[in-house]
């Protein structure tokens, strides 16, 4: 009985060793250490203009791993490799493993991965995909205001630059679009309906009429990667507006005018008013003369327009010359000047006597064609005694039929006793005239006119 008990033992005993014997690793069939997950906070990265964001990178391993190596691959270019500190036992072998990195405008915008692994050959890794979104900072430059004074009404210019700071520093941001505000004095900004896109380099012209005085900016309302820009300001004074005015139905005369007679000066003044040009009442305009060979305006006198805006002046002509008017303008009105009216003033002729061309026939009727016609008149003057004959230069005139005008055709000379006689050579149908123009005694006369027919 003794030795049946102590088989038992030795079989309990061989039962205990089977049973306590798969205490190693190997007899077990234990796994290797490995990340079980990875994160990246915050996903995704937002880079705003020159900030710095703090990226958690976080991994998570089992079987009791002793380190975890990271890496951040861009979207184009080499990876960077890094170590992860561990951070919480999580029982069971598990832990939690994390590293911080800065992120600013250096990293370039895409898709990055991470991806952590127990050991530096990437053994029992992880990767985890986010973005890094860069909103880059935006700046306008050169901002100026042309002209930076106008009259109300007309049109000024904002003209800049807009810039962004990206990874490769300050540069020019393209065909984006910039608006146009404008504050008057005391006042609060308001946008305009005006804008332009910026060209290739950045630059951007804003046109609009000034009413106001006031200061001008441009504003950038920003994109998905560009933040929102506002220009300093330029000042525009701006004038009230000025009317335009102009002299119109300028006249000098008579012209020409004889020495010490009166010479009229007339015109009207008008102003561009409400209802288009309209005669501008109580004015005074100032008459100019400038006599022939020189340079220079005188001022003869002055007159104030009445209700219709008319002036006028007489004065003693003396001496040829240019005459003008001009308006020298008021607040709100610009002056005008008229154009230049010459007249030419003439030394007083001495009396005259009267002069008279009788008795022209023209012969013979109907003419031939290429034949000769006669011409026969007298050339009378008025002396004490009634009328005389005169010997003078007489022209001989011919006008066609149909025509409106008279031609010269040759000169004669009247008798002493003022008989007059010559010929020409007659082509077409017409009248025919004498004509004596007068000479220091005696004033001009002409004959009456006959009709020739000619025949071919």
């Amino acid at each position: 009985m003794v030795k049946r008990i102590r088989v038992a033992v030795v079989a309990a005993a061989g039962c205990a060793t089977l049973v306590a014997g798969p205490v190693t690793a190997a007899s077990a069939g234990a796994t290797a250490p490995a990340v079980t997950a990875v994160s990246v906070n915050p996903s995704p990265v937002v880079v705003t203009g020159g900030e710095t964001v703090k990226v958690a990178f976080t991994a998570e391993t089992s079987d009791t791993a002793t380190q975890v190596v990271g890496w951040m691959t861009p979207p184009v270019g080499a990876r960077t490799q890094f170590n992860l500190v561990k951070t919480d036992d999580l029982g069971a072998g598990k832990a939690r493993w994390k590293y911080t990195k800065d992120v600013d405008r250096q990293f370039a915008p895409g898709r990055w991965n991470f991806t952590a692994a127990v050991d530096s050959g990437g053994s029992g890794g992880r990767t985890e995909a986010f973005t890094v979104k860069q909103v880059y900072q935006t700046d306008f430059d050169d901002i100026a205001a042309r002209p930076s004074a106008v009259r109300e009404g007309e049109r000024i210019t904002l003209g800049g630059v807009l810039r962004q700071n990206t990874a490769s520093g300050w540069g020019a941001l393209a065909g984006v679009k910039v608006h146009l505000a404008f504050r008057p004095l005391g006042g609060s900004y308001t946008r305009l309906p005006v804008s332009d896109g910026t060209d290739s380099k950045g630059r951007f012209e804003l046109t609009a009429r000034a009413f106001k005085t006031g200061h001008w900016r441009a504003e950038y309302d920003g994109s998905a990667t560009a933040l929102s820009a506002k220009s300093e300001t330029d000042r525009v004074d701006v004038r009230g507006r000025t009317l335009h005015s102009r002299i119109v139905d300028f006249d000098a005369g008579p012209d020409p005018v004889d020495e010490g007679d009166r010479l009229s000066v007339r015109g009207t003044l008008q102003v561009d008013g409400k209802h288009g040009w309209e005669g501008y009442k109580g004015q005074k305009v100032a008459i100019l003369f400038r006599a022939d060979g020189s340079h220079r305006w005188d001022h003869v006198s002055n007159d104030w327009t009445d209700h219709r805006g008319r002036f006028g002046v007489d004065v003693t002509a003396e001496r040829s010359g240019h005459w003008r008017a001009e308006f020298a303008g008021n607040d709100g009105v610009e002056g005008d000047g008229s154009h230049a009216e010459h007249v030419t003033v003439r030394k007083p002729e001495p009396d005259r006597a009267d002069s008279r061309v009788i008795k022209f026939n023209a012969s013979p009727e109907p003419g031939r064609y290429g034949r000769y016609l006669k011409f026969r008149g007298a050339l009378q003057v008025r002396d004490d005694w009634g009328w005389d004959g005169h010997r003078a230069k007489v022209g001989l005139y011919f006008k066609p039929k149909g025509s409106h005008k008279w031609y010269f055709v040759k000169t004669t000379w009247s008798t002493g006793s003022g008989k007059l006689s010559t010929k020409a050579k007659a082509y077409n149908s017409g009248y025919w005239k004498f004509v004596f123009k007068g000479d220091e005694d005696f004033y001009g006369d002409s004959s009456r006119s006959d009709y020739v027919r000619v025949r071919r």
